[in-house]
């Protein structure tokens, strides 16, 4: 049975979140204007977390109505965008009573004090069913949060529910976000329109108001994608930064180095906000470093040496998303940053080893998964086959992935940061049938999944808005050195500053 924890102590993460916290205000009146300008409009579901967090310790709302008024809106749009597949309302609600009792006597649990958030369905929540997208746990319930949701919720946030993912994170298809247990989300801005995957519940219900952030997963794209496709900003963080424990598709394995969790919020002070409260080892999740996370707000923007290109090589981009790069280029080059036309060496040899690396198993390591929780029926869009290849060739292939990653490592040592697309071209309409390209929907290559074979850090924030009839949201990619997320974000900051980043969706 669900007890809220009462106790005020301060562990050492929650101070260490606490400080962020102030810091992170200050930053956020510094460098990022959208979240306190949406505050003087009185909406308060299209206020940022830093924002909503600032009024809840204010007292000028209870954590109470705030709950009420976040369920309010999930039960307003979810008919039409199914992105929160599980609510835990008698807990959240509980939990919010509890918030409101330790702040009347001056007391607070950590920076998310009363801040309601979702999860997706991919990470573990114990006592709240999680699916994971596959029907063999349809009715399944852990019995302990996974790191990221027990750091969130030791801080102070409020868990609302699950948000939907494809079956293992992987099983979209081209739909984007679908699976067996719970069907189709759509996104925020057009109805029939992807939100993209995996994290596409994630995306449409924080652009959407039914929740201030959601963490997601990225394997291949998962955060930046979603966040792209609805409006909102999202990181990547540097592989090792944030624990997958407690996630369907975890650590370990032949696969480990391409998985990241991180923060998905409508602002980017969210991120700046959220990832030193998810970061750090676990003592579980075996490939996490103790590295310091930089603060965005001391990364001088006219210092960064930055390169860009508007094509990878592998797809090309419609004439509009590099338009959106060479205008988000033209930001920094106004602040006075070194500029290049240059992107890393050889981004299609890279793809292509990682689409043979990926497909070596022949599909088993998905069969795996579904027999072991128990899925007698896989969904449409999750690959069951590929080239099977001998250990040789595996080994040769792994040695080639090496060699191209520690080519592009010594590339990037002349800059700072890259800009180029997220996507190549804007949210597409969710197709009736499943269409898969060769050996999955975004086989090695794509945009953003370069960054997850490299595991260098990448974001994306909105930028523009597409020119066709829908008017859908266009994000931006950043990607930074290793271990320098701070970069990441303070020039997510800068881009949202000038182009206004997050509008809410008129459903």
């Amino acid at each position: 049975m669900f007890k809220p924890n009462t106790t005020p102590s301060l562990s050492r993460r929650r101070f260490l979140g606490s400080s962020v916290t102030a810091a992170g205000g200050a930053l956020a009146l510094a460098h990022f204007s959208p979240a306190f300008a949406a505050l003087a409009s009185g909406d308060v579901l299209t206020l940022s977390a830093t924002a909503v967090a600032a009024k809840l310790r204010k007292g000028e709302i209870s954590a109470t109505e705030l709950v009420k008024r976040c369920y309010a809106r999930i039960d307003e749009v979810n008919p039409t965008l199914n992105a929160v597949v599980f609510t835990c309302r008698e807990r959240a609600y509980a939990e919010a009573a509890e918030l409101d009792k330790m702040l009347a006597a001056g007391k607070t649990k950590g920076p998310l004090h009363g801040v309601p958030f979702t999860i997706k369905d991919s990470f573990d929540t114990g006592g709240v069913v999680s699916t994971g997208g596959t029907l063999g746990r349809k009715q399944y319930v852990p019995g302990a949060d996974a790191t990221v949701v027990a750091r969130l919720r030791e801080a102070g946030g409020i868990l609302l529910g699950k948000s939907n993912t494809p079956e293992f994170t992987l099983g979209g298809g081209a739909r984007g976000t679908y699976n067996l247990v719970y069907g189709q989300t759509y996104n925020a801005y057009g109805q029939r329109y992807s939100p993209a995957g995996s994290s596409g519940g994630a995306g449409a219900i924080v652009a959407a108001g039914g929740a201030y952030f959601d963490i997601g997963s990225d394997y291949g794209g998962s955060i930046r994608g979603p966040s792209n496709f609805n409006g909102i900003a999202g990181i990547k963080p540097t592989y090792g930064r944030v624990p997958r424990t407690g996630h369907i598709v975890g650590y370990g394995g032949a696969y480990d180095n391409f998985q990241e969790t991180g923060p998905m919020a409508r602002y980017v002070e969210d991120l700046a906000l959220l990832l030193p409260i998810v970061a750090g080892p676990d003592a579980s999740d075996a490939a996490m470093a103790p590295v310091p996370l930089g603060d965005p707000g001391k990364v001088e923007i006219k210092k960064l040496r930055v390169a860009y290109y508007l094509s990878d090589g592998v797809t090309e981009p419609s004439a509009e998303i590099k338009a959106m790069v060479t205008q988000c280029v033209g930001y920094f080059q106004s602040a006075g940053c070194k500029i290049k036309q240059d992107m890393p060496p050889k981004m299609k040899e890279l793809s292509d080893a990682r689409r043979r690396f990926s497909s070596a198993s022949g599909g088993d390591n998905m069969r795996r998964l579904l027999k072991k929780h128990g899925s007698l029926q896989a969904s449409p869009g999750l690959r069951l086959d590929g080239d099977e290849i001998s250990s040789a060739e595996f080994t040769a292939a792994c040695e080639a992935m090496d060699a191209i990653k520690s080519e592009q490592l010594t590339w990037f040592e002349q800059y700072d940061l890259i800009v180029c697309p997220s996507s190549a071209t804007a949210p597409k309409p969710v197709p009736p049938e499943f269409t898969r390209a060769p050996n999955g929907p975004n086989p090695g290559g794509g945009y953003n999944s370069q960054y997850n074979t490299t595991g260098w850090p990448a974001g994306v924030v909105r930028a523009t808005t597409s020119k066709d009839e829908a008017g859908l949201p266009l994000g931006i990619q950043v990607v930074a050195q290793p271990w320098r997320d701070d970069v990441v974000i303070a020039a997510l900051a800068m881009i949202e500053k000038q182009t206004g980043g997050y509008r809410a969706p008129t459903l």
